[in-house]
């Protein structure tokens, strides 16, 4: 096996027991804020399987999110059987919301992608790897550059998560309408 399967094990491994060492780290993280650029990834053989690399013009950011479903407020007057209900589910998941976020925040970045790193009873904590669009290191990598010119990826759901939640991940039989995403036949399922 290779030294990066080993550190995903052993971060994996340090994560499941709950050492000392991840509550300290989650303790602190609690304390910066929502979306906070980080010098380096926590789980560096996991960035480096989604495309991460050290070098000029890619950024780590670890975004905090709320855990949960969202509330609805309580309706004050009148009876509402439709809107009586009080947590309802995000169609989106936490993840595609951390990178919106995060692309919210460096709005002169493109999201690459982004990978889960703790969690508490409140907060789950992503860090999301975003490609500076006017770097001239970035420009000049293949791959990188076109990744760049994809403006919006997480908007879009372009990213690994965003086609999760798309339900375009499968292929094959039975998928005839999923593309562009899941609701995009839905005017002819509706008749």
């Amino acid at each position: 096996m290779s030294a990066y399967k080993y550190m995903l094990r052993s971060f994996q491994g340090g994560y499941k027991a709950r050492s000392q060492a991840v509550k300290s780290r989650l303790v602190a993280w609690r304390k910066d804020p929502p979306v906070f650029r980080a010098e380096r990834p926590t789980n560096i053989a996991r960035a480096r399987e989604l495309g991460y690399r050290a070098k000029q013009g890619v950024l780590i950011a670890r975004v905090r999110v709320d855990r949960g479903l969202s509330k609805r407020r309580k309706i004050k007057a009148g009876r509402k059987p439709s809107k009586s209900g009080m947590f309802y589910a995000y169609r989106k998941s936490l993840q595609a919301r951390a990178e919106e976020r995060a692309a919210r925040r460096f709005s002169n970045c493109e999201v690459l992608n982004s990978y889960f790193v703790g969690e508490d009873g409140n907060y789950k904590f992503f860090e999301v790897i975003l490609l500076d669009r006017t770097h001239p290191e970035i420009m000049n990598d293949r791959v990188y550059a076109g990744i760049v010119a994809q403006r919006g990826r997480a908007y879009r759901g372009i990213t690994s998560t965003g086609t999760k939640y798309r339900g375009i991940v499968e292929k094959g039989f039975g998928t005839n309408r999923n593309r562009p995403s899941v609701t995009s036949g839905q005017s002819q399922r509706d008749d």
